[in-house]
């Protein structure tokens, strides 16, 4: 059976690395745990760390982190759903949100529950996912003020994960102009300007952040160490705190070059025998005990820089083992590392063991 492992030394390292950098900088963050999936015994090394704030896109999952530790600040990170507003008020503290009448349905819900519920406004800035247009964005928040049982914690930015627009330092200044405006407006103090997630990592170690800009929401730093900007990773980090482990459940030599009538396989992909280089040729193959149920190959790597991924079924990934070094045996574990959405994959699936070491 494969199984994941997460490395706790490694997790640990990365976690002081990115806050003693925040703390030196006088910036708030969260640990963004979504793709952990709700796993509680990964929500554990998480909450072992001591942080005190973490965001989930998963209402189901903030439940299990308040049955953790009522004292952790959670927050929703996604505009609420309707029907799923009772559930928001009671387990997240905090809700980032782009629709007034959502913002009315919270605070009729939190005057229930008699609670103050936190939102964070979320603003429109190119990447085209969600946000309130900045033309509108006075309006709506003077609205907002008025809400009873609400409280405006601040205002934020999502960049970079649907459209792929960078958080540049220009786009953080033009977030600091909204702040500004906001509180010249309303004579107010925003707590929070939550200037996006682990892509703008490069800019705060450039000192290239506006110093209004005082939060963000982290996960794939923490978890890859990756500088999203580069591709590379962070120099001082781990890349590695995740890997997946798969047995070899077959090894034979095979042609390169499947034989017989060509039609559409389970992925919905067709090959082509036009190309009759890999006619004759055979190669050593090896099956692996996991599939497009558990994960994406193009979001594994393997730990041997000799084997190469062929395809994947549903339930069976396809190597080539031929140019290996190490002399594979069936029942051997062959690792790898992953990137964020392979290990979002995995993470999800049920049928994949989870560990620690």
């Amino acid at each position: 059976m494969a199984f994941v492992k997460l490395y706790r030394k490694k997790l640990e390292e990365n976690y002081q690395f990115l806050d003693a950098i925040f703390k030196s900088r006088n910036i708030q963050w969260g640990v963004v745990s979504k793709m952990l999936c709700g796993n509680e015994i990964y929500l554990k090394e998480i909450i072992a760390l001591g942080v005190k704030e973490i965001h989930d896109s998963r209402v189901s999952n903030l439940r299990k982190i308040k049955a953790l530790d009522p004292e952790i600040q959670t927050v929703y990170i996604k505009p609420p759903a309707k029907r799923s507003i009772e559930s928001i008020v009671r387990y997240a503290d905090v809700s980032f949100n782009t629709e007034f009448y959502t913002i009315q349905l919270l605070s009729e819900e939190a005057k229930k529950q008699n609670k103050i519920h936190k939102i964070i406004i979320m603003i429109e800035m190119g990447d085209l996912r969600e946000g309130v247009m900045g033309e509108e964005l006075i309006a709506f928040y003077g609205a907002t003020l008025s809400l009873p049982n609400i409280e405006i914690r601040g205002i934020g930015t999502n960049l970079n994960c649907l459209s792929g627009v960078m958080p540049t330092q220009d786009k953080l200044i033009q977030l600091s102009l909204y702040k500004q405006l906001i509180e010249a407006k309303f004579d107010i103090q925003i707590p929070w300007v939550s200037g996006g997630t682990s892509v703008a990592i490069p800019l705060i170690l450039k000192n290239a952040r506006p110093m209004a800009v005082n939060h963000f929401r982290i996960g794939e730093a923490l978890f890859f160490g990756k500088d999203l900007f580069t591709g590379e990773t962070i120099e001082g980090m781990h890349n590695d705190v995740f890997k997946v482990f798969t047995e070899i459940i077959e090894i034979t030599e095979k042609p390169d070059a499947p034989t017989g009538e060509l039609g559409e396989n389970v992925a919905g992909n067709t090959f082509s025998m036009t190309d009759t280089e890999d006619f004759g040729k055979t190669s050593l193959r090896a099956i692996l005990d996991i599939g497009l149920l558990d994960m994406q190959p193009q979001y594994l790597s393997p730990d041997d820089d000799d084997i190469t991924i062929i395809d994947a079924s549903s339930d069976m990934l396809v190597i080539d083992i031929s140019h290996s070094k190490k002399k594979y045996q069936i029942g051997d574990l062959v690792s790898f590392n992953l990137r964020y959405m392979g290990a979002l994959y995995l993470l999800n699936s049920n049928y994949i063991e989870k560990s620690i070491e």
